[in-house]
């Protein structure tokens, strides 16, 4: 029977059929149910490719590494919203991910993209050596300072003496033999800023998850998908939490009770109407 003309959208994806649905060319209830874990899926379905076991378990490393910190604005934003939602799980979890951003979470896709636009600006073949190493991320930061510009991955609000995260993923992906550029920069990135920046900051674990993605070939453009996908599991803990021990309300009040009315404070623009400038 040949099909009517019409519009066709292929993908590799998933598609059913009266008798069974696919999934990566599989079958789903066959060969994918109980049989391959979600961060192997989460992998496979971005890639397209089914990670090796090594790479399985970085990857879900960096999976567990983000999953969850504490009463942080993406966890707040969340149990307040459903204080002011109870009905909507669905807006909590989102308000809470819309809040991953440059600060929070969005670092992991900051310093993947950073790190592989050093790579890739490399006139030649990159190093071999730490030595090396130490050479490209010590121009790479001296730039970076020259210009004013942060370093992403460097520095933690809490972690100051260094992220506990970090040379555990390094570990890991030293056992799995996944250490790749990325990685090795961003370390060399750790030894060298101390020359540069007159004080040393640690490596936080967020920029050390964006190396180990990158280096583990995930497309940079969704670094931070991968972040968010790590916090939809922990602000699910965050809303279970809440279910059972709620705080929701007591944040609330606690902005709401404790308010100050002050004066207004015009806003001033830089330049004004006819042109001029304002300190």
């Amino acid at each position: 029977m040949t099909a009517p003309d019409g519009p066709v959208y292929p993908t590799a994806l998933g598609a059913s059929s009266l008798e069974s649905i696919t999934l990566l060319g599989t079958d789903l209830a066959r060969d994918v149910m109980g049989q391959v874990g979600f961060g192997e899926l989460a992998f496979w379905l971005a890639t397209q490719r089914r990670p090796s076991p090594g790479e399985t378990r970085v990857f879900e490393a960096v999976l567990a590494a983000l999953a969850d910190h504490g009463f942080t604005p993406t966890a707040i934003v969340t149990r307040l919203t459903y204080l002011s939602a109870p009905d909507s799980v669905q807006g909590a979890l989102a308000a809470g991910l819309l809040g991953g951003g440059s600060r929070f979470l969005g670092v992991t896709e900051d310093c993947g993209r950073f790190l592989h636009d050093v790579l890739t600006g490399v006139d030649g073949d990159l190093p071999t050596d730490d030595a090396g190493w130490d050479a490209l991320a010590l121009e790479t930061v001296t730039a970076q300072r020259a210009a004013k510009r942060f370093v992403p991955g460097l520095g933690h609000h809490v972690h100051k003496q260094g992220d506990p995260r970090t040379p555990r993923l390094f570990a890991i992906a030293a056992e799995e033999g996944l250490v790749g550029p990325h990685l090795s920069l961003f370390a060399a990135i750790g030894r060298v800023h101390p020359q540069v920046l007159g004080r040393t900051l640690p490596l936080n674990g967020a920029g050390v998850c964006g190396a180990a993605l990158a280096d583990l070939g995930l497309p940079l453009e969704l670094l931070r998908g991968f972040a968010l996908l790590a916090r939809t599991a922990g602000l699910i803990g965050q809303l279970a939490e809440e279910l059972r021990n709620p705080v929701g309300n007591e944040i609330f009040l606690s902005v709401d009770l404790n308010n100050r009315s002050v004066a207004p404070d015009p806003y001033t623009p830089d330049i004004d109407a006819n042109g001029g400038r304002h300190g």
